[in-house]
């Protein structure tokens, strides 16, 4: 577990390094219409964070959309992608919760299985599949920097 959460100490200090270094002029910046801009590729992360964590550790989720409580829609909230403060805030929010929960499942509940939309998996599982869903969306951003002539953050994969 406490390679786990290493692994996630080191993601987060990653990603806010990420948010950190791109100009707060360009977190609308996209490559294409289609895509998520560049602070909303943050704004993901974090949700899906705080709904991977919640769910491995059994634990209420704070922005649990399906609430219909629009206060719970970080998506919805326009801070998060203009403003550089609020987006450390919140990304670096949702990497604490999650690291908060892994701390909270002890190793037996980590073999416990959980359902995740359609895919069965263990917590454990769960959590690794969050851990690749950041590298996967904090990797696409190395693209924002390149195409604004950008020199992005070492990926830190130790």
């Amino acid at each position: 577990m406490n390679a786990m959460i290493a692994e996630w100490s080191r993601a987060k200090a990653g990603a806010l390094e990420f948010i950190e270094s791109m100009p707060e002029e360009l977190f609308g910046f996209k490559p294409c219409p289609d895509v998520f801009s560049f602070a909303e590729q943050f704004v993901h992360v974090g949700e899906a964070n705080f709904l991977f964590a919640a769910l491995a550790a059994g634990r209420e989720n704070p922005y649990d959309k399906s609430k219909g409580v629009v206060s719970n829609d970080p998506a919805a909230d326009p801070d998060l992608k203009t403003k550089k403060a609020a987006l450390l805030d919140f990304t670096g929010a949702s990497y604490d919760f999650l690291i908060e929960s892994m701390e909270t499942v002890s190793p037996e509940a980590m073999a416990q299985m959980v359902t995740f939309h359609k895919w069965e998996m263990t917590r454990e599982a769960l959590f690794s599949k969050a851990l690749e869903h950041h590298a996967h969306h904090r990797g696409q951003t190395v693209v924002y920097f390149r195409l604004n002539g950008l020199k992005p953050p070492a990926e830190r994969l130790f």
